[in-house]
C-alpha cells in the first residue's frame, strides 16, 4: 500500500467566519523552494489547492496559480468546492468534467465538495443540495477520468464530527447509487485534535487513534461507504501561538503522523496532508493566523524539518 504527503502552499485561509488574508504575499519561488525541501527524495507530495464553482473573480483559485507547483514529481490534491449560494447544480457537473479534461494530468487527488458536512458560512455544508452535489461531482469526476484514461483519485472529505447522531452519512447513504460507489476512490478526514478542543499531551496520540478508528469503522459506514475505500487525512495542523509553543508544534506534528502511519494498514489508510506550508500572520492574534510549517516570512518553524523527515522515513522503499 502507498501512502502519501502532501501540504498546502498558501497562506490564505478561512477560519469559521471569514477569510484570512496574509499579511505578506505569496513569493512562489519560495513556496517551490520549501515543497522541495519538504519532498526530499519521495517520489510524489501532494500540493492542496482550491478552485470554486460558480467560477469568477470574486473565487480565484486558492493559491493562485497551482499548477506552477505541480512538477517535480509533485501532483495537485485539488478541492473543487460547491459554492453556489442557492444550491443549483446547473452547471456544476461540466464545471467538474471541465477541471479533469483540463488539468487531469495534473492531478493526484481530486476531491469533490470542501467539508460539506460542516454548516459553516465558509464550507460546502452550509450550502443547500451540498449532499447532491457531492454524489454527481463523483460520479462526473471518475467517469471524466476514466474516459480520458487519466490515473487520479476521486473522493470527497469531511470535517470531525463528535455528534453519533450526525445526519450527514445517513442522509449521503440515501442519495448515493451504485454508481457513485463504484466512482469512488477514498474518504477524507479533516480533523485537528488539540486546537479547538484541548487534549492532554499524554492522551493525543490515543486520541488520534480513536478518531481514526470511529471514522473508520462507526461513522463512514453509516453511509454504507466500506473498509475497502481508503481514508486520507486531507487536513491536519497544530498552530503556534503565545501559549502554544513552536517545539510544541513539531511534537505535534510528529505523534500526529506516526501513529496515522502506524494505523495505516489495519485502517487502510492511504495518505497525510498537513495544512499549512506557511502562517497567514505569525504576529496575529488567534490561532487561525499561524497554522504554518513556516513564519509568515517564510523562515521555518521546527516542525518543517520534522514534517521532512517523517516523509523521508515514511516513504523510503
Amino acid at each position: 500500500m502507498t501512502f502519501t504527503f502532501g501540504v498546502y502552499p498558501g497562506g490564505l485561509l478561512g477560519d469559521e467566519s471569514r477569510v484570512i488574508t496574509p499579511v505578506r504575499p505569496d513569493d512562489p519561488e519560495r513556496i517551490t523552494a520549501a515543497l522541495r525541501a519538504l519532498q526530499g527524495a519521495a517520489p510524489t507530495l501532494l500540493v492542496r489547492a482550491y478552485r470554486s464553482f460558480p467560477e469568477g473573480p470574486a473565487t480565484p483559485p486558492t493559491p493562485a496559480a497551482p499548477e506552477r507547483y505541480a512538477r517535480e514529481g509533485r501532483r495537485l490534491d485539488l478541492v473543487l468546492q460547491f459554492r453556489e449560494p442557492a444550491g443549483r447544480l446547473d452547471g456544476w457537473t461540466d464545471f467538474v468534467r471541465r477541471t479533469v479534461r483540463a488539468e487531469g494530468r495534473r492531478i493526484g487527488t481530486l476531491q469533490i465538495c470542501e467539508e460539506p458536512n460542516a454548516d459553516c458560512p465558509v464550507l460546502d455544508g452550509s450550502v443547500p443540495n451540498v449532499r447532491r452535489a457531492l454524489v454527481e461531482g463523483v460520479v462526473a469526476a471518475k467517469e471524466e477520468a476514466l474516459a480520458l484514461g487519466l490515473d487520479l483519485a476521486v473522493g470527497f472529505n469531511a470535517a470531525f464530527s463528535p455528534d453519533p447522531a450526525d445526519p450527514f452519512w445517513p442522509a449521503l447513504g440515501g442519495l448515493a447509487d451504485e454508481r457513485f460507489h463504484r466512482a469512488l476512490d477514498y474518504v477524507g478526514l479533516d480533523f485537528f485534535p488539540d486546537v479547538f478542543r484541548p487534549v492532554p499531551a499524554a492522551r493525543l496520540g490515543a486520541a488520534v487513534a480513536a478518531v481514526l478508528t470511529g471514522f473508520r469503522r462507526e461513522v463512514v459506514t453509516r453511509a454504507g461507504i466500506g473498509p475497502a475505500v481508503p481514508v486520507r487525512i486531507c487536513e491536519h495542523g497544530w498552530p503556534t501561538g503565545p501559549d502554544r509553543s513552536e517545539r510544541r508544534q513539531a511534537e505535534v506534528v510528529e505523534e500526529v503522523v506516526r501513529t496515522i502511519a502506524g494505523l495505516a494498514g489495519e485502517l487502510n489508510l492511504t495518505g497525510y496532508g498537513h495544512f499549512g506550508l506557511r502562517d497567514a500572520d505569525s504576529a496575529g492574534p488567534g490561532p487561525f493566523h499561524r497554522f504554518g510549517l513556516l513564519r509568515d516570512d517564510y523562515t521555518p518553524k521546527p516542525a518543517f524539518a520534522v514534517y521532512g523527515r517523517l516523509i523521508e522515513e515514511l516513504t523510503a522503499p
